[in-house]
Order: C-alpha cells, then structure tokens, then sequence
C-alpha cells in the first residue's frame, strides 16, 4: 500500500478514536499494549498489521469499508462490489477464527482449573 494512503488510513482512525471520545489510553487498554505503542501506531511509527486493523475497526465499530474508504478512491477497483464482497469474506473469516480462538482459550482455562482442582485432591491424599 503506498504510503499515502497508509497515512490516510491512520488519519481515519485516528479521527475515529477522536469521534469516540478514546484517548490513546484507551485504545492500548482495549488491544493489550502500551499508550506508548499505540501512539506508534497512529504517527506511523509502528506498521499497521492487518489484524491490528481488524481489532481496531471492532473497538471503533467502525467497518473496514469505511476505514479503508472502499468506494472512494483510496482503494480503487475496476470492481467495487467483489472487493467489498471479498473483504466482507475476510472480516467472516476474521470473526470466525477469533470465536475459535476465544473458544480454544476457554476450553484450555477449564482444563487448567481441572487439572489443579486434581492436583489440590492429590495433596491431600499425600499429606494423610
């Protein structure tokens, strides 16, 4: 992506945050880092990956259309509807892999919360 463009986007977002009524603060609450690293990100110090956007556009509620202008000419395309259909695709299989994920997390703090529920059974075997 040029880095014009890049600018814009980041500008667009930040214009977002600001909408929102989100400091910095905020949005490095809500994506696990730093005040410090998400400034970064917003002056174009730290690249944008795709599923940083990903997150921000939920926190921002904010679609990727309108983050990434799709429609204007930031993104232009000979066909508008199969890439806003094809992003639509992506922001599916985002979501999708995130449920999956957050179900994997879940799935894995009750096998931790078994496994020392067992264990605390087994101290008490070994101290009798």
């Amino acid at each position: 992506m040029e880095e014009n463009k890049v600018n814009r986007l980041i500008k667009k977002i930040a214009i977002a945050r600001v909408k929102k009524g989100f400091s910095f603060e905020n949005m490095a609450n809500e994506l696990s880092i730093t005040p410090a690293a998400y400034r970064k990100i917003e002056i174009g110090e730290t690249k944008l990956t795709v599923e940083r956007l990903f997150q921000i556009s939920e926190i921002l509620n904010a679609s990727l259309q309108e983050l990434l202008e799709i429609g204007n000419d930031l993104f232009q395309q000979t066909n508008n509807e199969n890439s806003i259909g094809y992003l639509q695709k992506i922001e599916n299989f985002y979501q999708e892999s995130k449920e999956i994920s957050q179900n994997l997390v879940e799935s894995l703090k009750a096998e931790v919360m078994h496994l020392k529920s067992e264990i605390e059974f087994l101290h008490g075997l070994v101290k009798k």
